[in-house]
């Protein structure tokens, strides 16, 4: 009477859970799916649209833009992450919610601040004149979407990273030093291997977030065909609906692919992976 009555009770727990993802992915998805091959060149469009040199461009400036995002977040949010949770001083506090304060703004907000940074009338071009060179301006271009995107993706890094970094045995580490490493080989050798979980699941999380990140590219990427913004050129612009539909199962599988080897590389814990 108790697994039968167990598995009701589990089967209840779920079932909300299992409505919302059939309503909103599932059906969506299988719609998506249909909808993309009931164009003029019927299944065909898909391959035509994922052959088209321009959207396989835009894939590729979007792997490199996102690659390079992650990589640059993991240093510049895994060291203060470690940092903060291996020291307490005054204004610690303060200090992490300064620097998660990226998660309270949509991406729109973090576009117009990279303008008010590096645009036609940004801070960092008005200083660049008053010292009597050029006027710098990066704000509509790669740089500028790549900064945009390490902007809001370095919280995630930093709280990932001190959540591991409290839960590692500092035993571990005196047991080093104790047997003569140095700093360098105790970071190496005990460190970072009891970090890998986190940074894996961080960069996962960076990576996924800057393949699909939209608010911010809609707002800076004038000139640069990443591929959220030629999906919602398709199909808003182009009424091109298997592209659309084509680039956006392919960026969901890319997305997906990505998040998977995460969870094969770092094991069960990477939260993200999921």
């Amino acid at each position: 009477m108790g697994a039968p009555r167990g598995r009701v009770i589990a089967g209840l727990m779920i079932l909300p859970a299992a409505l919302l993802f059939l309503a909103f992915f599932v059906l969506p998805l299988v719609r998506l799916v249909v909808a993309g091959g009931a164009g003029p060149d019927g299944w065909a469009g898909y391959g035509t649209a994922l052959a088209d040199t321009r959207h396989l461009a835009s894939l590729m400036e979007t792997l490199v833009l996102s690659i390079a995002t992650t990589l640059a977040t993991l240093v510049l949010g895994g060291i203060p992450g470690l940092f903060l949770a291996r020291n307490r001083f005054p204004g610690r506090t303060f200090l992490v919610s300064v620097l998660t304060l990226p998660l309270a703004f949509p991406g729109v907000v973090v576009g117009f601040m990279v303008i008010l940074l590096a645009g036609r009338q940004g801070l960092i071009g008005q200083v660049s004149q008053l010292l009597g060179g050029e006027r710098i301006v990066f704000a509509y271009s790669m740089a500028g979407l790549f900064l945009g995107y390490i902007y809001f993706s370095i919280p995630r890094v930093v709280l990932t990273v001190m959540a591991s970094a409290e839960k590692l045995d500092p035993q571990l580490e005196e047991a080093a030093r104790s047997l003569g490493a140095s700093p360098w080989r105790v970071f190496q050798d005990v460190i970072l291997p009891g970090l890998k979980p986190a940074l894996i699941s961080a960069g996962a999380i960076t990576f996924a977030t800057s393949m699909g990140a939209f608010g911010t590219a809609f707002t800076l990427a004038t000139r640069i065909d990443v591929l959220p913004m030629v999906i919602y050129t398709e199909f808003t612009l182009g009424v091109n609906l298997a592209a659309a539909a084509g680039l956006s199962l392919l960026l969901g599988a890319v997305t997906w692919a990505a998040l998977a080897l995460a969870r094969s590389a770092a094991g069960a814990g990477v939260a993200a992976a999921g």
